[in-house]
């Protein structure tokens, strides 16, 4: 079967018309496979949904029960048959219940990665590589200056910070799904053991962490109206970057703004968002992960999407791989 009569871009996102279901749409629709639980892959308002128990308990906390008419949940490994067309979902090593899905019929298998990665990471289950004809890959760091140091080393420039400024309030911006809950694991890997404070907007996705098995250690609400101001003297607080702009942030005591994703690495955009302390930490893979990816599974072809396309199809073609860009729109990479 020809690839792409098995799924190909729509207006809505990726569908596959053998099953009459979309991978990731960004409109409502019948029938959505959602990989994971970020707001510009997993939309509230389709029929029927199916992704693992994990995403769709997300897709709860953040929309509410009413976030479709009906859901399924599919274990990892799982095949799940749909109108004749085999569907399973694997780690992808993102963000807790993240998933690539392999979509198969008649011999030809391709895989939606949606966004993974290869670092380890404690708070989900490590990506897995899952061989397929077609291999459907991001390319956020798809150009081949990205290249993510060590996330222990960036706590290292964290620790460093807070014996140089012990007075400041240091004010790490994450993403409320994932990267938070990263942030706050590696600080308790690297040794941090006192109460990091967090946004108000981030407990109830930590609760959820936390009853899923991922030790975050002591968090406490990170409000000021109930506690004298100096309480916060040193001590982290986690919070989506967006809050560290109004007069919530210039609440705390002398304010350090830090911001963890990938995207520190260039300068000029830690300097636009007013971040004095970059860390430099990301839930995608960089250059070389994607490459090496790409090597491991040496599929037929390769399709890249939401991020920058163009580099990583030649460096394909030049390994002899045929490729191509998708070109799909919706999908955001600013949030890493």
């Amino acid at each position: 079967m020809r690839p792409d009569a098995l799924l190909y871009p729509a207006p809505e996102g990726l569908y596959c018309p053998e099953g009459g279901f979309y991978v990731d749409p960004v409109r409502p629709v019948e029938r959505a496979l959602i990989t994971h639980g970020h707001s510009d892959h997993a939309r509230p308002g389709h029929a029927n949904v199916l992704a693992t128990r994990q995403t769709l308990d997300i897709m709860q906390i953040r929309y509410g029960d009413g976030f479709c008419a009906s859901q399924q949940a599919a274990a990892f490994g799982e095949e799940v048959l749909i109108n004749g067309v085999k569907v399973s979902f694997h780690p992808a090593g993102h963000v807790l219940g993240s998933a690539q899905i392999a979509i198969e019929k008649n011999g030809t298998r391709i895989v939606v990665s949606g966004d993974y990665k290869r670092r380890a990471d404690p708070t989900c289950a490590a990506y897995v590589p899952v061989p397929c004809d077609v291999f459907i890959t991001e390319a956020t760091f798809g150009l081949p200056v990205f290249h993510h140091p060590d996330p222990v080393d960036q706590m290292g420039k964290l620790y460093a910070s807070l014996r140089q400024f012990p007075e400041r309030t240091h004010l790490i911006g994450a993403y409320a799904l994932g990267k938070a809950q990263r942030v706050i694991r590696l600080l308790r890997d690297t040794g941090y053991d006192q109460p990091i404070y967090i946004h108000g907007a981030m407990e109830r996705l930590c609760d959820y962490y936390m009853e899923q098995g991922i030790e975050l250690g002591e968090l406490c609400p990170a409000t000021i109206e109930s506690r004298d101001k100096s309480a916060f003297k040193g001590a982290i607080v986690v919070g989506p970057s967006s809050a560290f702009a109004d007069r919530w942030a210039r609440r705390f005591n002398e304010p350090l703004p830090a911001f963890a994703s990938g995207w520190m690495m260039v300068r000029q955009r830690a300097k636009q968002q007013g971040v004095e302390l970059p860390l430099v930490i990301s839930d995608h893979c960089d250059w070389p992960e994607l490459t090496e990816t790409i090597s491991d599974l040496r599929p037929e072809e390769v399709w890249v999407t939401h991020g920058r396309e163009e580099a990583l199809v030649r460096w394909c073609q030049l390994q002899g791989i045929k490729a191509r860009p998708l070109h799909l729109v919706g999908y955001e990479d600013e949030a890493d």
